[in-house]
Order: structure tokens, then C-alpha cells, then sequence
């Protein structure tokens, strides 16, 4: 039976006082564990993957690293450079790292029945939920957006401007993409409270539903992290550093920590959205009835953030960063087109649906003109004439300084050989540079 819409919200806003501020305790205590866990997590995965031995001197196996970390910077000099804005300098930091956690407050961690009971109260295991909690999602992602660039500008250095506003462009760009796979998931659910997401993901999970919008979202949600391979703001080799260049000690570590953040935030709403959320797996739902009732739903939901996290490291560890040219380009000209023509598909379909035609009418009315278009595609490239190669220019005498300056030879046309003095070295040495045997018996 398919869930009627909002009939989960009810069961929000009736938490006394206390528990709301327990329940926002553990979903800011759940990030920083899960953040500490995930950067030792990640220098031990790469470390492995590049046949590495990664972090093995403070606690045991290296697990205690992230705190040795943590302490670190915070004992390191705190810097304020002297051209900077130090208002906006000091709270940039702060506005990236605070919507991060901002966000989770959505997140459902099990069912919205009141099915657990916390000191003899029973509540859902959720902070809050509302019938548009995406767009609060999506409202905050982009306020953290403003830290890095306001960071970037306040620091008074031409280097973090840069890094600031290529954060922006990626920003904007690939928040359109995600925004596009949020509405194909906003049709098909009829709602867009996450756990009425959830709750209509029973029996098949919309990763297999919407696979077009699942993957749109996995890759949009590594350009909204600034992660490898699309770090393009953080840019070591040109940027210096990227936005954070003047920043050290806490304020530094605040920007490590709200990328951290953010990327358990992004893996939560991933989980939520396409992979049944609080829900079992296929295997465990089928032969344990419990497996979606009480605590353990906490134990799904936190393996599947775990699985995503260990998605970003693998990326790190096996992708090189993009040139920027070429990701606008796969924002702007790939998944922003892509994600357009498949929600037209599902909001076609859903329309069909609706109106009672059958799965067949649905197919044909949908797939025959999808195949259409393509069959055209294919007749055009197949029917597209080669484009004539150029003639090439007649090889010619050239003198590289016939403007006063040196200038590169046009195609066809080559540089006159180099004179080049005789070597004063002795003929041995002569022989050994050019590879000859000087052997005994030669």
C-alpha cells in the first residue's frame, strides 16, 4: 500500500524540550565522530591503495591520528594577515562550517513511528521533518557556499580570490544538477519530506527506479564537496592552496571540518533519497522481520554512509583532477542536459501512470519517440561528411626573428638547423657519451 502523502509528519514537533536538544546533541556528536573516523579512514584506504603503510603511531593502528590532528592545529600560531577584511576574514570559517551540520537536522535515522523510547518517552528517530525538507537541504548547501568565497576575497591575496570564485561557478553549476535529480525523485514520491522519501522507497529503492538521477546526484555530490577528482578550488599546483592559502590553526581547521561534514551530509541525503534511507538491504529484509524496527535501523543507514564515504576515498585515490575547462564542461554540457531530458521522461511516465494507461502504452508512448530521436542521432553522424583536411602550407625558409622578437614556425614550415660549435672534449670522453666500447679486446 502506497503511503498517502505527509501521513508520517505527525508525529513531529511533540518532542519536550529536552529531548530536542538531545536529539540535535547526537546528530552534531554523529558528524564529528563520523568526520574523526573518516580522515584516518581515508590516509589508511589511499595509504593501501598506494602500498603505503598511512597513519600507525598514535593510539592503536593509528586510530587516535585524527586527534593527534585536531590537537595540532589547534596548538599551531593563529594568523591574521594584515591586508585582510578581519570582520568577514574571522567569519568565513564559521558561515562554511555551520550549514553543514545545519543540514542533518533532517536526516531520518529509522522509522517516523514512535517505535523507541529514550528515558520513557517514545519518539521518532529524527530531529525534525517539515513537507519541504529538501529544499531546506538545498537552502543551506548553498549558504555554505558563501564562507569560501567570502573567505577567498577577505584574505586580501590573489590566489584565494581565484579559488573563491571557481568555487562559486562550481557551485552553481553543479547544484542545478543536483537540484534536477531531487525533482525526479520529488515526482515519483509525491513529496519532498525525507522521511515520506523514505517511506515510499518499500518494496524497490529509486536507485534502481530513477538509475539516471542516482547517478547524476553521485556525481554532483562530489563537485559540491570540492572533492578530488573535482577539487578544482583547492588547486595545489596553481592556486597554492585555493581559498584557504591565508588560513591557519582553528580557522584552517574549520574548513577541513566543514568539508568533512559536508560530505557525510551528502552521503546521508544520498542514503536517503536512493538507498532506502533507515531500511535493510534485499538479503536482510527478506528473512529478519525486525531488521526495520527499533535501534537498527540506525546500524543500516550508518553503513550505507560509511559505504559512501569509502566512495569518495576510492575516487581520491584513483582519479587525477580535472582540467577546469573540462569540468564545467561535464557540468554545464553533460549532466545538466541529461538530467533535463530524463525528468521530462519521468514526468511523462508518471503523467501516463496517472491517468491509468498500462505499463505497455507507457513504454510505447514514451520509449518510441525517445528511440526516434536517437535513430536520427545516429543516421546523422552516420550520413555527417568528414571535414576536407586542410592543404598544408608550403615548406618554406623561416626566420624565427623577422619581427625583431622570436616567433613559433607555422605548421609546415621548419626551423634552419642550429650551428653548432665542435666539442673541445677528448675523443674518449666523445666516444662514452655516444655510447662506444672501450672494452679490453675491443
Amino acid at each position: 500500500m502506497t503511503p498517502q502523502p505527509y501521513e508520517t509528519l505527525h508525529f513531529f514537533g511533540q518532542d519536550p524540550w529536552w529531548l530536542v536538544l538531545l536529539k540535535a546533541v547526537f546528530c552534531f556528536g554523529f558528524l564529528v565522530l563520523t568526520v574523526l573516523i573518516a580522515i584516518v579512514w581515508e590516509r589508511k584506504v589511499v595509504a593501501w591503495m598506494q602500498l603505503r603503510i598511512g597513519p600507525n603511531r598514535h593510539g592503536p593502528w593509528g586510530i587516535l591520528q585524527s586527534l593527534a590532528d585536531g590537537v595540532k592545529l589547534a596548538l599551531k600560531e593563529d594568523l591574521v594577515v594584515k591586508g585582510a577584511d578581519k570582520v568577514v576574514y574571522i567569519l568565513a570559517p564559521i558561515v562554511c562550517a555551520v550549514p553543514a551540520f545545519m543540514a542533518f537536522a533532517v536526516i531520518p535515522f529509522g522509522p517516523a513511528g514512535n517505535e523507541v523510547s529514550i528515558f520513557g518517552t517514545r519518539t521518532a528517530m529524527q530531529l525534525t521533518d517539515f513537507p519541504v525538507a529538501l529544499l531546506y537541504i538545498l537552502a543551506t548547501a548553498s549558504i555554505g557556499i558563501y564562507g569560501i568565497v567570502l573567505a577567498g576575497w577577505s584574505s586580501g591575496s590573489t590566489y584565494p580570490l581565484l579559488g573563491g570564485l571557481r568555487s562559486a561557478a562550481q557551485m552553481v553549476s553543479y547544484e542545478i544538477a543536483m537540484g534536477l535529480s531531487f525533482a525526479a525523485v520529488f515526482i515519483y514520491s509525491g513529496s519532498m519530506s525525507t522521511s515520506e522519501i523514505v517511506a515510499h522507497q518499500q518494496p524497490t529503492w529509486f536507485a534502481a527506479l530513477l538509475p539516471v538521477s542516482f547517478i547524476v546526484y553521485i556525481i554532483a555530490m562530489v563537485g559540491e564537496t570540492n572533492r578530488a577528482p573535482f577539487d578544482l578550488p583547492e588547486a595545489e599546483g596553481e592556486l597554492v592552496g585555493g581559498f584557504n592559502t591565508e588560513y591557519s590553526s582553528l580557522k584552517f581547521a574549520m574548513f577541513m571540518l566543514a568539508e568533512y561534514v559536508n560530505m557525510v551530509t551528502v552521503s546521508a541525503v544520498a542514503s536517503t533519497l536512493f538507498l532506502g534511507g533507515w531500511r535493510a538491504p534485499w538479503p536482510v529484509s527478506t528473512f529478519w522481520e525486525g531488521a526495520n524496527h527499533g535501534w537498527w535501523p540506525m546500524l543500516w543507514i550508518t553503513l550505507k554512509i560509511q559505504l559512501l564515504l569509502f566512495f569518495f576515498i576510492w575516487l581520491r585515490g584513483t582519479l587525477p583532477r580535472f582540467r577546469y575547462d573540462q569540468f564545467m564542461k561535464l557540468g554545464w554540457k553533460v549532466l545538466i542536459p541529461v538530467s533535463l531530458v530524463w525528468l521530462v521522461l519521468i514526468a511523462s511516465v508518471r503523467a501516463l501512470r496517472n491517468e491509468g494507461y498500462g505499463f505497455g502504452e507507457v513504454v510505447l508512448y514514451v520509449g518510441a519517440p525517445v528511440g526516434a530521436i536517437l535513430l536520427l542521432a545516429l543516421l546523422r553522424d552516420f550520413l555527417k561528411k568528414e571535414p576536407e583536411p586542410e592543404p598544408a602550407l608550403p615548406k618554406g625558409e623561416f626566420d624565427p626573428m623577422a619581427g625583431g622578437y622570436p616567433v613559433p614556425p607555422l605548421p609546415g614550415q621548419e626551423l634552419p638547423p642550429v650551428p653548432r660549435r665542435r666539442s673541445r672534449a677528448p675523443k674518449q670522453l666523445q666516444d662514452a657519451l655516444n655510447g662506444a666500447d672501450h672494452t679490453e679486446g675491443s
